[in-house]
């Protein structure tokens, strides 16, 4: 999947400058998941569909959302935006700026939970997955 294939012409600039304009929050993250998950590559301010997204796994098809103050009274435009953003193929995780700067290690935590539920969703789906049996045909 090309990341600005099909965009309008404008994108890269406009995802630049919002990469630039980050607040704290955001950036104090993708640090965060660079260093918690150094084999991922995490993309900031990232294009899918009409919006920008704060933060992208396309390996992990996961969106982190990093939602400040503003987005208390948005929560049907969010609502709108994370249907967007999963018709496109991506799972949607909103954490909070206020959880992320007192409790990085716990949006951490609750990363690496979604991570491996998607990891463990895939092993199962290639039979692969862990079955509740004992070795002998026998479920315990």
């Amino acid at each position: 999947m090309r990341l600005y294939a099909n965009q309008p012409i404008g994108t890269v600039p406009r995802a630049r400058q919002l990469r630039r304009d980050a607040p704290e929050p955001e950036r104090r993250l993708l640090r965060a998941l660079k260093q918690a998950f150094p084999s991922m590559k995490w993309r900031h301010q990232a294009p899918v569909g009409p919006f920008y997204v704060d933060i992208l796994c396309f390996s992990e098809k996961l969106v982190i959302e990093v939602d400040g103050d503003t987005h208390a009274d948005r929560e049907w435009r969010d609502a709108s935006r994370t249907n967007v953003i999963e018709d496109e193929g991506f799972r949607v995780l909103r954490v909070s700026n206020n959880d992320v700067m007192q409790n990085l290690d716990g949006v951490i935590a609750q990363i690496s939970l979604s991570v491996q539920e998607r990891e463990g969703a895939h092993r199962a789906s290639d039979g692969k997955g862990e079955d509740s049996t004992n070795g002998k045909g026998r479920a315990e």
